[in-house]
C-alpha cells in the first residue's frame, strides 16, 4: 500500500506541476497577441518544428533508460550509455543545422532569420541531452527536485519576456522611464518579439546546466555497441510511434505556409495567417491540460487495477465521466468563446482565428477518449497497434491537410486534426472490443457530445452582445446543460449528492 501511495503522490506531483508550468506559459499569451501575427509567424514556425525534431534528438532513449536501467546496479552503466548516445546524437545535429543555418533559413522561408535558427538548435541539443538526467531523476523518484528546476525554468522564462516584450519596449517607446532609454536602446530592438523570446528560451535552457550539475557530474562518456544495440532495438518503434505522434499534433503549423495559397486571406499575408491561427488555437489548450492531467492520473491507475476482476467496468465508468467533464469543459470555452478571446487575444486580427476553437476542442476530445481506449494494448502488451493507428492518424491529417488547407485555409488544419482524432479513436475502440473487451457506454456518450455541439451550434447563431452579457450568458447556458446531465446521471452519484438531487 505504501508502494502504491507513493506512486499515487509522484504521478499527482508530476502532473501538477507540468499542468502548472503549462499554465504560466500560457500567460505569454497575452505578451504575444499585443504583437502584429506577421511578427509572430517564425516563432510559431520555429517551435513547431522544435516539437518535432526533440523526436529525432532523443530518439526514444527516455522511454528506453526506464526499460534497461530498472535495477539499481544496471542504473549508472546505462545512464553513462544512454546520454552519451543523446549527447553525440544532439551535437551532430544541431553542429549541422548551426553550420547550414542559411540554407535551412531559405528552406522554412524566413530567410532573415538565420540567428534564430542557430538559437533554435542550441536550444534543441539543450532540451534533448536534459532529457536524460530528467528522466533519472524520475526514475530514482526525486519528484520534488524534478518539479522545482521545472517551474524554475518557466518562471525565468517568463521573467525574461517580460522584460524584453514589456518592460525594454515600454521604455522605448517612451511609456516611462525615461531615464533608462539608452541603456534600452542598446538591448532592444522594435519589431523583433519572436528573437527575444527564442533567445529568452535559450538563456533559461542553459541553467540547466547549472540546476543538473549534479547528475551531469555523474556522468562518464562511454560507448559500447554490444550492449546500445538492444536498447536501440527497443527504442526504434518508440521513436516511429512518437514521431506519428508529434506529426498528428504539430503538421498543420510545420506546412501551412506551404499549402496556403498566396492570398488566400484578402488584406493578409501568409505570416499572418500563420501567426493568427498559432496564437488563437492556445485558446484550446485548456482541453489539452485537462487530457494530460488525466494521462498523468490514469496511466498508473489502469495498470494497478488491470488484474481487478472488475476492472472492465470500472474502465467503463471512468470514460463515461471523463466524456462528461471534457464536454461539459468544451461546450464552457465555446459559450464563452468571445470572452476569452477579449481577455487573452489583445489585438483584434486574433480573433478572426475564433472559427478553428471548437473544432481543435472536438479533436482534443477524441484524443482524450482515444488515450482512454489505448489502455488495451498496454495490458495485452500489444503496443505494436499503437505504432498501427498513430502512423493512421498522421497519415490521415497529413493527407486532409493537403485537401482542405488550399480551399478552406487554416479552418482546414483544424478539421483535419479533429477528423483524424475521430479515426484514431474509432479504430482502437474496435481493435480493443476484439482483444480486451470492455463495456464502454457508447450511446451516452455519444449523445453528450451531441447535445454539447449542438448547444455549441445554436449559441453561434446568436448575436453578439457586450462583454458582461456574453459572460454572464455563457455561464447559464453552462450551468444549465451541467444540471440535465447531473439529473440524467444522478443515479451514479454518490449518495449525499443524490439527495440534493430529489432522490431518496
Amino acid at each position: 500500500m505504501s508502494i502504491l501511495k507513493k506512486l499515487a503522490g509522484d504521478t499527482a506531483t508530476y502532473g501538477v506541476s507540468t499542468m502548472l508550468a503549462r499554465l504560466l506559459n500560457y500567460l505569454l499569451v497575452f505578451i504575444y497577441s499585443d504583437f502584429d501575427p506577421s511578427l509572430m509567424a517564425v516563432q510559431v514556425q520555429l517551435y513547431t518544428y522544435a516539437g518535432f525534431f526533440f523526436i529525432i534528438y532523443t530518439f526514444g532513449m527516455e522511454t528506453s533508460f526506464f526499460r534497461f536501467a530498472r535495477k539499481e546496479e544496471d542504473k549508472p552503466a546505462y545512464y553513462n550509455l544512454i546520454l552519451s548516445s543523446v549527447i553525440v546524437v544532439s551535437v551532430l545535429l544541431s553542429t549541422l543545422i548551426i553550420a547550414f543555418a542559411e540554407p535551412v533559413a531559405r528552406l522554412i522561408e524566413y530567410p532573415e532569420e538565420v540567428t534564430l535558427v542557430r538559437w533554435m538548435a542550441l536550444i534543441m541539443a539543450t532540451d534533448g541531452i536534459m532529457a536524460i538526467p530528467f528522466a533519472r531523476l524520475r526514475l530514482e523518484r526525486k519528484a520534488k527536485k524534478f518539479v522545482r528546476v521545472r517551474i524554475t525554468n518557466i518562471l525565468l522564462n517568463i521573467g525574461l519576456n517580460v522584460f524584453f516584450l514589456v518592460f525594454c519596449r515600454n521604455i522605448y517607446e517612451g511609456e516611462y522611464l525615461p531615464a533608462l532609454r539608452p541603456f534600452v536602446e542598446l538591448i532592444y530592438v522594435p519589431d523583433t518579439p519572436a528573437a527575444y523570446i527564442v533567445m529568452a528560451n535559450l538563456i533559461a535552457n542553459l541553467t540547466f546546466f547549472w540546476f543538473l550539475r549534479q547528475e551531469l557530474r555523474d556522468f562518464r562518456f562511454v560507448w559500447n555497441w554490444k550492449i546500445f544495440r538492444p536498447v536501440w532495438v527497443y527504442a526504434l518503434p518508440i521513436m516511429i510511434m512518437n514521431i506519428a505522434g508529434v506529426t498528428n499534433l504539430l503538421f498543420d503549423r510545420m506546412f501551412l505556409q506551404y499549402l496556403l495559397p498566396n492570398g488566400f486571406y484578402p488584406g493578409r499575408t501568409t505570416r499572418d495567417a500563420i501567426g493568427i491561427y498559432g496564437q488563437t488555437m492556445k485558446l484550446s489548450i485548456f482541453m489539452n491540460l485537462a487530457i494530460q492531467a488525466f494521462k498523468y492520473a490514469a496511466e498508473p491507475f489502469f495498470f494497478t487495477k488491470a488484474e481487478d476482476k472488475n476492472a472492465p467496468e470500472v474502465f467503463a465508468e471512468v470514460m463515461k465521466w471523463f466524456v462528461i467533464v471534457c464536454v461539459l469543459m468544451g461546450v464552457g470555452i465555446c459559450l464563452n468563446l468571445n470572452v476569452l478571446a477579449d481577455i487573452f487575444l489583445r489585438l483584434k486580427i486574433y480573433h478572426e482565428g475564433l472559427p478553428v476553437v471548437p473544432w481543435l476542442l472536438l479533436g482534443f476530445l477524441f484524443l482524450g477518449i482515444y488515450y482512454n481506449l489505448a489502455t488495451w494494448f498496454k495490458l495485452t502488451d500489444k503496443t505494436q497497434y499503437g505504432t498501427y493507428l498513430t502512423v493512421t492518424g498522421a497519415s490521415v491529417t497529413a493527407l486532409l491537410n493537403f485537401l482542405l488547407v488550399p480551399r478552406m485555409g487554416y479552418l482546414g488544419c483544424a478539421l483535419a486534426f479533429a477528423a483524424s482524432s475521430v479515426v484514431m479513436t474509432t479504430l482502437c475502440y474496435l481493435f480493443g472490443q476484439k482483444y480486451y473487451p470492455v463495456p464502454y457506454k457508447v450511446g451516452s456518450a455519444l449523445g453528450y457530445v451531441l447535445c454539447g455541439a449542438m448547444i455549441v451550434y445554436l449559441a453561434g447563431l446568436l448575436p453578439r452582445y457586450n462583454f458582461w452579457v456574453e459572460l454572464a450568458g455563457g455561464a447559464f447556458g453552462l450551468m444549465v446543460f451541467a444540471g440535465v446531465i447531473l439529473l440524467i446521471e444522478r443515479n451514479a452519484l454518490p449518495p449525499r449528492f443524490q439527495r440534493y438531487l430529489g432522490k431518496s
